[in-house]
């Protein structure tokens, strides 16, 4: 009996002491809190990669100098402006205006070297006559070159840094921050070959006539990289650690720039004003046990959570006048979110377009998705998953507005052709009924020759006029002189009608001799006619 009640306060001690270990987890507010507390360097700082995101900084906004990590603005400027392979000579200014505490590859005054030596001395070794050739080679003059540098370091997003060097000698205003130095080697260890140098252990700058020895072997400052080994012992490597730079003055103290990728995860870590002491009676260098301090806490404490996937549903919308439409987001979407909210469920802002209108086709952008976490946003477009035709007549009327600048010029060549056509059809109507009035006019003339003897007959007295019109042969007007006279009119009619020229040279213009107006003429012609008929 003694045995089990001595079993049963045992478990119930485990069970509280559980309890208690459990609600007593620390939360990661809290680690970072003793992150920071443990921190040596006056500035500190690490960052998300490829996302920008800040997860620790102390002082880290504070303007500091910045040494030798200024060589990574360098570099990369050098990368993005040079051949790596072409020649630069170095000037008499490069190799003795270094102090002679400031390290060096034993360059000599116009000894030729290729650009990739020069980068490869100046980012593993730290050798600072490298800077000033690489400064003059680009841009003519290192007052130049440091314009070119404050250039490039504000169109990548630095606001608290300027640089009046290309390799950090001190100089008071040559400064700038940990956040800004992260944002400078973010941005160039997206460039391939500065990611192929930073990582490099070992490198040889080849000899050349200037110095035919082949004895400049430079190993690399950054001990995160340097891997253990009996022979050399390093306590701080970091096998995780890809690059950066190493830095050093006495105003500086020690920095370093360190990039780190675990698992896919990178992160960029730079401390500022680092200094060296004994941890159980060793010395210590802060620099690189503040950067893995600061590395495992991130590796640790933030993963990437899928928020949306690419081309998958998001909801289903109404669309005033049109219907129901399905929208998905265009791409994937992934927050870095620290392991205490990585269950929480996080609502996206969904922004619809104003005025949708059909047509929408597939694929459409009709909004936008966004997520807002730790003040970062995490945003993609909105696209239709279906498609929405118009009603009949609006699809009618925008087929319309689709007809181009051609098809306009095209009608407007048709409507102007057929204007010439109707045009030049009236002139001819015109002329043909003017030709067939002057023929009627013609016709008129010859049956008024043609009667004037009768009429001068019926002046005669009756007893006198027949004798007088029997005896006269010449004036006797016979049937068939008279139907030869209408036959050569028709003729003339005829060939009038059938020429478009309207040409009437052989026709007599009666309306020369007698002036006959076109009612008398009608009015002829029908009687005419009416006695040609009877006759006949």
């Amino acid at each position: 009996m003694k045995r089990i009640k001595i079993l049963v306060l045992i478990f119930l001690v485990f069970i509280l002491s559980s309890t208690s270990l459990y609600s007593n987890a620390d939360t990661v507010s809290q680690k970072a809190t003793t992150l920071s507390e443990n921190i040596h360097s006056e500035s500190a700082l690490i960052m998300e990669s490829s996302t920008g995101k800040v997860v620790f900084e102390k002082n880290g906004y504070q303007v500091r100098y910045p040494a030798s990590t200024t060589k990574v603005l360098t570099a990369i400027l050098a990368i993005e402006n040079c051949d790596l392979d072409e020649l630069a000579t170095a000037s008499e200014f490069a190799i003795n205006s270094i102090p002679y505490d400031y390290s060096i590859a034993n360059i000599r005054v116009g000894e030729q070297v290729t650009v990739r030596d020069l980068l490869y001395a100046l980012m593993l070794h730290s050798a600072n006559e490298t800077a000033y050739i690489l400064a003059e080679h680009i841009s003519g003059s290192n007052e130049e070159f440091a314009k070119l540098m404050n250039k490039k370091a504000k169109e990548i997003g630095c606001k608290n840094t300027h640089f009046v060097n290309p390799n950090g000698i001190q100089d008071d205003n040559h400064y700038s921050t940990a956040y800004d130095m992260a944002l400078i080697t973010r941005y160039a260890m997206q460039n391939e070959t500065f990611r192929e140098i930073v990582k490099t252990t070992s490198y040889t700058v080849s000899p050349s006539e200037a110095y035919p020895e082949n004895d400049r072997i430079f190993t690399n400052t950054n001990h995160l990289i340097i891997p253990s080994t009996d022979q050399n012992p390093n306590k701080y490597y970091y096998p995780y650690a890809i690059g950066v730079k190493t830095g050093y003055t006495s105003a500086a103290q020690n920095c370093l720039i360190s990039a780190a990728n675990k698992d896919g995860m990178e992160y960029i870590s730079v401390v500022l004003g680092a200094t060296t002491g004994y941890e159980n009676g060793v010395s210590t260098s802060y620099r690189y046990t503040d950067s893995i301090s600061m590395f495992d806490f991130a590796f640790n404490n933030f993963l990437f959570k899928d928020l949306t996937e690419k081309n998958a549903f998001v909801k289903t919308i109404d669309i005033p006048g049109l219907g129901s439409l399905d929208i998905a987001a265009d791409s994937s979407i992934s927050a870095l979110v620290n392991i205490d909210e990585f269950n929480n469920n996080i609502e996206p802002k969904i922004d619809i377009s104003e005025n949708l209108s059909a047509p929408i086709k597939k694929g459409d952008v009709v909004g936008k998705i966004s997520y807002i976490i730790d003040d970062n946003e995490y945003s993609a477009q909105l696209i239709s998953m279906d498609q929405i035709d118009p009603p009949l007549i609006e699809q009618i009327s925008l087929q319309l507005k689709d007809y181009s600048f051609y098809y306009f010029l095209a009608s407007l060549l048709l409507l102007i052709g057929l204007l010439i056509i109707i045009i030049t059809f009236l002139i001819v109507f015109i002329k043909k009924r003017k030709n067939k009035k002057a023929l009627e006019k013609s016709i008129v003339k010859a049956e008024i020759i043609k009667e004037e003897p009768r009429a001068e007959t019926s002046n005669f007295e009756n007893d006198k006029t027949n004798e007088a019109f029997k005896l006269e042969p010449k004036n006797e007007i016979n049937e068939e002189q008279i139907l030869t006279n209408e036959n050569n009119v028709e003729k003339n009619f005829k060939s009038t009608t059938l020429t478009d020229s309207g040409d009437f040279s052989n026709t007599v213009d009666v309306s020369e001799d007698i002036d006959y107006d076109d009612e008398l003429s009608g009015e002829l012609s029908s009687d005419i006619l009416k006695d040609k008929n009877k006759r006949s």
